[in-house]
């Protein structure tokens, strides 16, 4: 599906979404609903949202998780604000938060007041923990990844570090939509509602299940992933002899003949007690520095063209802003937005596909509270009152 898309014949077309969201959880959430059609209005404070204007590494947020959405602005503590915005989640499907605990009760705005008024209601709360005696703490992505096991899993021994990227904010946020769309499906046999929750720490969890089953079939300590005894003997980052790196993966047996005989390394090749993985794994350190060795003879492109033709796995070693001229996500992967200051950005686009239809582009990154009119009219609201609530700010 290509860009400027309407809604018609998307997956979610006609499901009304409200979305009280700031920083990445919560709006990760409303931007894939808005990519697959829904229609989602996102209520932002007066000024608008304070993510818009974080610097550093948090300035590609707002950027990143808001296409796909209209706007408005609304002081939800006033009566006139806290009155559209319950006049808004009235019609809606689904009502998407991510305030501390209580925060959005007090404000009217919790799912025991708005679904006495629509009891067909999904109302999505992402949290940083769900019930439990945590509950109640504030947590941040980083927070979680330290708490919950996977920064001592990316770092080194003695020094955890957080992932590159706000991993934890994205994948809680896919768990909160997998939640909504299980009871939108319940919904069809029911005819009610219910309130989902998401949360950062139990995501997190979720992350390393994998090592704690690990633990539980070894019985060992583990260790981070960056000493790690790997499942593979040849799983590893490998230097060129143009001075670049490629990472290169040999993972079955069938692919260990294939890269001996590839790369002329016919005597481990020939080696019949390095014909199983295990066998191999046990003697890594003899087998690496030969293999180290023939790699480092070849440039980047050469080795490239080599693994490419023989189907190993492989990857050039790039950065974030490589991607944007990469083909493969030139092919349909890319969505271009308009940055607050008037330039374009190449931002992913959702990694899913319908058929050979993509998700495109339908709205561009809104402006704060730009669509305050038409969706105060959709609600039933007459000019006046509309003029009245702008002039009341």
């Amino acid at each position: 599906m290509s860009q400027n898309q309407d809604s018609n014949g998307l997956p979610l077309a006609g499901i009304r979404v409200v979305e009280f969201t700031h920083m990445v959880m919560g709006p990760v959430v409303g931007l894939i609903l808005a990519d697959l059609g829904a229609e989602v209005v996102k209520v932002e404070p007066p000024g608008g949202d304070k993510t818009r204007r974080l610097p550093g590494s948090g300035a590609g947020y707002f950027p990143m998780y808001n296409r796909n959405k209209r706007s408005i602005c609304l002081d939800t503590k006033s009566a006139r604000g806290k009155a559209a915005a319950q006049a808004l989640c009235a019609r809606a499907d689904i009502v998407i938060e991510n305030f501390r605990p209580g925060a959005m009760d007090k404000l009217g705005l919790g799912y025991e007041a708005l679904s006495a008024a629509n009891p067909g209601l999904i109302y999505c709360s992402l949290k940083g923990f769900l019930p439990g005696p945590y509950q109640h703490r504030t947590a941040l992505d980083e927070v979680t990844q330290m708490m919950g096991g996977l920064a001592y899993m990316t770092g080194l021994p003695g020094k955890p570090m957080r992932a590159g990227a706000s991993v934890i904010d994205v994948t809680g946020g896919m768990f909160g939509v997998i939640a909504i769309l299980a009871a939108l499906e319940q919904r069809h046999s029911t005819g009610r509602g219910q309130q989902v929750q998401s949360s950062l720490f139990e995501t997190t969890g979720f992350l390393v299940g994998q090592h704690m089953a690990q633990h539980a079939v070894s019985q060992q300590p583990l260790q981070p992933m960056s000493v790690r005894t790997s499942a593979w003997a040849v799983y590893d980052i490998f230097d060129t002899a143009d001075q670049q790196q490629l990472f290169v993966a040999v993972v079955s047996d069938s692919q260990w003949r294939q890269f001996c005989e590839a790369f002329g390394l016919e005597q481990l090749g020939a080696d019949s007690s390095l014909g199983a993985n295990g066998d191999r794994v046990k003697r890594r350190a003899e087998i690496m520095p030969v293999i180290r060795q023939r790699l480092a003879e070849l440039s980047k492109a050469e080795l490239m063209a080599k693994l490419e033709h023989t189907g190993l796995p492989f990857a050039p070693i790039a950065s974030p802003e490589d991607l944007i001229d990469d083909p493969q996500l030139n092919a349909g992967g890319l969505i271009e937005v308009t940055l607050a200051d008037g330039r374009t950005a190449k931002l992913p686009a959702l990694p899913v596909a319908f058929g050979d239809a993509r998700m495109g582009l339908r709205r561009d990154l809104p402006k704060a509270g730009q669509d305050l009119a038409e969706v105060l009219a959709d609600c039933g609201y007459d000019a006046e009152a509309i003029a009245q609530m702008v002039e009341g700010g």
